[in-house]
């Protein structure tokens, strides 16, 4: 299974991006993709994720600013976020998992000005 992640880039305080992360390989039966992210100088935070039957779930942080779907003809997830804030520039990574497997894409880089 290969991740690759696009759509990282620089925006400004309250703007718009969209992270697109597309599938390839042995796609069968995600059960869950998610997007991670590692601010300097911070760990590793679950940004949002989603599972099977479409559940979701969020950080806080981004609650009703971010959301995350999922194309299973494309095998791609998206990471639509809107009201940026500087705080949330970081690499953003996606991820799937498959059975007890976990596959993880290349980072994007996400710049906020103020």
């Amino acid at each position: 299974v290969q991740l690759q992640a696009f759509g990282g880039g620089l925006a400004q305080a309250g703007g718009s991006l969209t992270l697109s992360c597309a599938a390839s390989g042995s796609t069968f039966s995600f059960n869950a993709r998610g997007w991670y992210r590692r601010a300097p100088g911070k760990g590793s935070e679950l940004v949002a994720r989603i599972i099977s039957g479409e559940n979701t779930n969020y950080a806080e942080s981004v609650k009703g600013r971010f959301t995350i779907s999922r194309d299973n003809a494309k095998n791609t997830v998206y990471l639509y976020m809107n009201s940026l804030k500087p705080e949330d520039t970081a690499v953003y990574y996606c991820n799937a998992e498959q059975g007890s497997s976990v596959y993880w894409g290349q980072g994007t880089q996400v710049t906020v000005s103020s």
